[in-house]
């Protein structure tokens, strides 16, 4: 594959899923981390991407003073849409971070009165312009790369919540294995939210769906309802509707 094909994926998988491993890439692409690195530092220095540690991550994913611009922002908006007529007056409800929650929070109704709870720190600054809702945000030790407060104080604390709803920003989602995942301690938080919720909702874009991280979130089974921009009519939700999930 030639260098220009490789950052073309690279870009793709970062746009989807909002990071990506060195290692993971090295693999799926049959070439050396050192050659894998070199892509992404390229990719950096032409600012189509954040360089981390073992990977990289998108832009529009990462909170900055700039405004980036955001992947599928047009069925982001549609999700959210449909995403906004589940929340009612006098709701708990319980926010993962990424985009499509942050167009989420965009698309509240000014006359809305609920409480927002969430370990992201970019939905918290946004909820703030919100001008009837209270945002609770659970913070402790930040994700720098999520920008998600983590560890085991947030997992407690959860764990004495009784929400509403929770909506979780989804990175992949297959219905034979559940929402996936890359890192450990991002995935105990989202796992004590679903815990701590009466309904979990996952918000995902089409390319999102059947495709696997390396860690599981929860099964099929644990999440009561999808929302993708797609018709719930669409045969690419059919697996989904058939495992007894319920299709926005």
């Amino acid at each position: 594959m030639l260098k220009k094909e490789r950052q073309a994926f690279i870009i793709q998988q970062i746009n989807i899923h909002n990071k990506v491993m060195s290692s993971d890439l090295s693999v799926h692409l049959d070439v050396s981390e050192d050659t894998i690195r070199r892509d992404l530092q390229e990719l950096s220095e032409d600012g189509k991407l954040i360089k981390v540690h073992g990977g990289a991550l998108s832009k529009s994913f990462h909170f900055t003073l700039e405004t980036n611009p955001i992947y599928s922002l047009p069925q982001k908006k549609v999700i959210a849409f449909k995403a906004v007529e589940l929340i009612r007056d006098g709701m708990l409800v319980l926010l993962t971070g990424g985009t499509t929650i942050l167009e989420l929070v965009k698309s509240l109704p000014p006359e809305l009165n609920a409480t927002f709870i969430t370990v992201s720190l970019p939905i918290a600054l946004e909820l703030l312009n919100h001008p009837n809702s209270e945002v609770i945000f659970l913070g402790n030790k930040l994700s720098k790369n999520a920008q998600m407060a983590i560890g085991a104080e947030v997992v407690e604390r959860l764990g004495t919540i009784k929400a509403d709803i929770c909506f979780l920003g989804t990175n992949s989602f297959d219905a034979n294995f559940g929402i996936t995942d890359m890192e450990w301690e991002i995935i105990e938080v989202k796992k004590a939210m679903i815990r701590s919720s009466q309904k979990t909702v996952s918000l995902a874009i089409s390319e999102k769906l059947n495709t696997i991280q390396r860690l599981q979130v929860c099964t099929p089974e644990e999440v009561d309802i999808l929302i993708t921009e797609l018709s719930p009519l669409s045969e690419r939700l059919a697996a989904y509707t058939a495992r007894g999930i319920q299709i926005l």
